[in-house]
């Protein structure tokens, strides 16, 4: 055998030849070009950010000024951390936050996980009545802000002690509801599970829904009771389902402000969120940063146990290649009492909140509840300056129609750049499966799942506040509320965007390619038709988080960006709740008007069926 000489075989990096070979590998292959565009702009805004928010604690800033005077400005400081952590101060600012957070966590997650596994329990595997509408309609506290149900609740039990006007139970039996149950931990809780039960019932029915009835009566032929098929079959191979709605759960909850910002700050009950916002106010973003910061640290490590609690059973499989059934057991006699128990608690988490908010916005005199007392001016009157300050009602009112209109622009937006950006990232990982790029793209576009809503506005309060290179300070424009939301919801439109992706074969590409087809032209003719169903899937969840996002934006938005949620927290501080309950109420409405709009228009219009003509 000839060997080549060295040197000879293999062209120089430089040159023309392997120029032109790299330029016809890059156009036969294109999802490494947008690969690496996307893994540049996520390395950008994903982890660009959280490195600034570390300089930043460990940074000592012009406002340290008052607290240290002989501190130089930009220099390396162990300040932010020591006032967090071992000061006089730090109880109040980082402890009892701490404590509050972790009680407030667990306590939200156990209930709403057992109100979820129950009810996912009743509509997959009993004969309750009217399953398909219950169906529905569970699913409703998570298209409302999460904060709708602590508006519903002062409403009925807010006292003239700390509320300023007295809420309907008051008004009906006179009695003073005590502070503990208007104000603090326990309303924060039974609110927030009320709301969070969604995520648990989503994922648990539909874990539950594929596990095969055969396993539990086999082990009903091997003598096993109900409860033990349960504990000792079913529910281990619920357990992946139950961590993420567990994990889910918990991490909004870390990250939650709007609830315990209503019913937390007047009783002066910190969580970390709370904490943050308040720090950023009193302007000390070095504090916040640090406690953003222990907030993801929070967040990663619950993470982790749960993936080595699941990761210890490596065998989950409910479905194979043999015959598929699902049973449903009898409930009896308690099959209407079961129904109605299911009646009254949609009432309570969907009907009367949407009643409580109508009701508040239509009197004219707060605490008083009286049909006399109703009015529709919080609706369409023109202003009285012996009302509300002189704020003019909906119809009639500039600044909740301004903000009308960018919540609006903001839940398009979002949506339109998220669902775009989720699949091209779906493509590139997909394609180049196996490949490092591959594998980096996939782990950050899923990096925005870890940190806590209010922790990633600190983060973007903290790089975009100043210019960074051509990149304009973006704090203040409805530009970074855009990219704040597109960011935090990429893990889940990503993540529809690789399942779409992967049910669509290589070979459909190739062909088309053969036949001197584009990639541009592909996409379109292709890859987009076949793939529409999660993209729309991904772009609707991500319209509805950001219609209803406040946690996320509530560092970052301005007089001049204001949106509906903003203005909704504004008019709660300054105790102008019919405007809030008024707003509140259009906003809920709207999201669930252009959902079912949304899910019309795509039905009828065949989403995912391949035009190639």
């Amino acid at each position: 055998m000839i060997k080549a000489p060295i040197g000879i075989g293999k062209p120089a990096f430089w040159s023309v030849q392997n120029i032109s070979y790299q330029a016809y590998r890059l156009k036969t292959r294109p999802e490494l070009i947008i690969g690496v565009l996307a893994l540049c702009f996520l390395s950008f805004v994903v982890l660009v950010p959280l490195l600034q928010i570390i300089q930043d604690a460990f940074t000592f800033q012009s406002y340290d000024l008052s607290y240290e005077p002989d501190g130089v400005v930009g220099s390396f400081t162990l300040f932010h951390i020591d006032r967090v952590f071992n000061q006089p101060i730090s109880t109040a600012l980082f402890y009892k936050p701490l404590l509050n957070s972790l009680k407030m966590g667990f306590a939200v997650t156990a209930i709403a996980l057992v109100v979820g596994f129950s009810l996912a329990w009743l509509m997959v595997r009993t004969n309750v009545h009217f399953k398909g509408v219950f169906g529905a309609m569970l699913v409703f506290p998570y298209m409302m802000p999460s904060w709708v149900m602590a508006i519903a609740w002062l409403s009925l039990f807010k006292n003239d002690r700390i509320g300023g006007s007295e809420g309907l139970l008051t008004y009906l039996t006179g009695i003073q509801a005590p502070d503990w149950v208007a104000y603090g931990i326990f309303p924060i809780v039974i609110t927030l599970a009320l709301h969070y039960y969604a995520y648990a019932y989503l994922l648990i029915s539909g874990a539950l829904a594929t596990v095969d009835s055969e396993l539990e009566e086999a082990g009903a032929t091997s003598g096993m009771g109900k409860w033990k098929r349960i504990r000792v079959i079913t529910m281990p191979l619920l357990m992946p389902a139950i961590g993420s709605a567990i994990v889910l759960t918990f991490i909004r909850i870390l990250g939650t402000f709007g609830t315990p910002a209503l019913l937390g700050l007047p009783v002066r009950f910190f969580t970390f969120s709370t904490q943050i916002y308040a720090s950023i106010n009193a302007r000390n973003q070095g504090d916040a940063f640090v406690l953003a910061l222990v907030l993801i640290v929070l967040a990663i490590s619950f993470i982790w146990i749960n993936s080595r609690i699941i990761g210890v059973r490596k065998s989950y499989v409910t479905m194979t290649g043999k015959g598929f059934r699902k049973s449903e057991s009898d409930l009896g006699k308690m099959r209407w009492p079961i129904t109605i128990l299911v009646i009254l608690f949609l009432c309570m988490t969907v009907a009367l909140p949407l009643i409580l908010l109508l009701w508040e916005s239509l009197t004219l005199i707060p605490g008083n509840y009286s049909i006399s007392n109703l009015t529709t001016y919080f609706w369409n009157g023109k202003g009285n300056i012996n009302l509300a300050y002189g704020e003019p009602g909906i119809i009639h009112n500039k600044g909740i129609l301004e903000a009308l209109f960018n919540s609006i622009k903001l839940g398009f937006a979002a949506a339109l750049f998220n669902g775009v950006l989720g699949l091209l990232v779906g493509y590139a990982v997909v394609r180049g499966r196996g490949a490092r790029l591959s594998k980096w793209l996939e782990a950050i576009a899923f990096a925005p799942y870890i940190f806590p809503s209010i922790a990633l506005g600190a983060i973007y309060i903290g790089m975009f506040s100043t210019n960074i290179g051509p990149v304009p300070a973006l704090y203040g424009t409805f530009t970074i509320l855009v990219l704040i939301t597109v960011i935090k919801n990429l893990p889940f439109t990503s993540r529809t965007g690789i399942a779409a992706i992967l049910q669509i074969h290589q070979s459909l590409e190739e062909a088309a390619r053969v036949q001197g087809i584009g990639w541009f032209r592909r996409m379109f003719r292709i890859i987009i038709p076949l793939s529409m169903s999660g993209l729309v899937a991904g772009m609707l969840l991500t319209f509805i988080t950001a219609m209803r996002e406040l946690s996320l934006i509530i560092l970052l938005i301005s007089p001049g960006n204001m949106v509906l949620t903003g203005l909704i927290f504004s008019y709660q501080e300054m105790d102008m709740s019919q405007h809030s309950s008024a707003v509140t109420l259009m906003l809920v409405l709207l999201i669930i008007v252009i959902s079912v709009i949304v899910r019309l228009i795509t039905r009828s219009a065949g989403v995912g069926r391949l035009n190639v003509t």
